[in-house]
């Protein structure tokens, strides 16, 4: 009996409660406007921390709102500079290749030969010398068996196998390399051959003919596909042919050909 005595009288001021909350709220007649005050009065530092807390959550949420915009920010930028530093790279390169190719282009024998410019793109990954790789393939008319030279006219080998945009060039210094060459001063004839990329060696040169230290060394043009003229190397010693039949010299080359950035091949003499 009790408790329902007490939960008449909690419903019972509930009730009246609420009413009389609604009048000051609806205020007719503005009736109750120093109850409101009051209200408002002992409500006011409530309001203020709740409306503070309020912006701070808010706050909270827009900084964490902007660190995802700035995340995604920093990433596109991280793009684009990347983007950019890429195209600034090609376009020092592009300058690069420019410079070199207008440099040798001045050197080049273009009075005498149809020469096709070809940037180096790859070597001998063994460092032996023997071959490198052109950019320039048969859709830019490179050919097999075309000589490649410097642009000062220094041979360095003929091109041996040929794809549509990238060649093979074999170096004078491959050990399947023979050229046909003479001095220069004497007039002595001979083949130059590759040593496994170690150097050139003047071979099958006459006992009668003679050579000398010194002495310059450039093709004789016989056999028809390397023209006559073109510097091989300088004679730094001459020795005999392991049968004693011949002479033979060894050739120390014009150029460093792991230095090759730009080459010439011969497209037509």
């Amino acid at each position: 009996m009790p408790k329902k005595y007490l939960s008449s009288k909690l419903i019972k001021f509930i009730i009246v409660s609420a009413i009389c909350f609604l009048l000051v709220f609806w205020n007719p007649k503005r009736i109750f406007d120093p109850v409101r005050i009051l209200f408002l009065e002992i409500a006011y530092p409530f309001q203020k921390s709740f409306y503070m807390l309020g912006r701070s959550v808010d706050e909270i949420f827009s900084f964490l709102g902007s660190i995802g915009e700035m995340k995604g920010d920093n990433e596109r930028l991280i793009r684009e500079n990347d983007s950019l530093v890429s195209e600034v790279v090609s376009l020092q390169e592009a300058k690069k290749e420019n410079e070199i190719l207008r440099e040798q282009l001045k050197l080049a024998p273009r009075d005498k030969f149809d020469l096709e410019p070809c940037f180096v793109i790859g070597q001998d990954p063994q460092g032996l010398g023997s071959w490198l790789m052109i950019g320039k393939g048969s859709s830019d008319g490179i050919r097999t068996g075309m000589p490649v030279i410097v642009s000062n006219g220094i041979l360095v080998g003929k091109v041996d196998e040929v794809g549509p945009d990238s060649s093979k060039v074999r170096l004078l210094t491959d050990s399947e390399s023979a050229v046909n060459v003479n001095d220069l001063e004497t007039s002595a004839r001979g083949l130059i051959k590759g040593t496994y990329g170690l150097g050139l060696i003047m071979d099958m040169v006459a006992q009668a003919d003679a050579l000398n230290e010194g002495d310059t060394v450039i093709t004789s043009g016989l056999g028809g596909e390397v023209p006559k003229g073109l510097l091989v190397g300088r004679i730094q010693e001459i020795k005999a042919s392991p049968d004693k039949l011949f002479q033979q010299a060894i050739v120390m080359p014009r150029i460093r050909y792991q230095k090759l950035d730009l080459v010439f091949a011969i497209k037509n003499q």
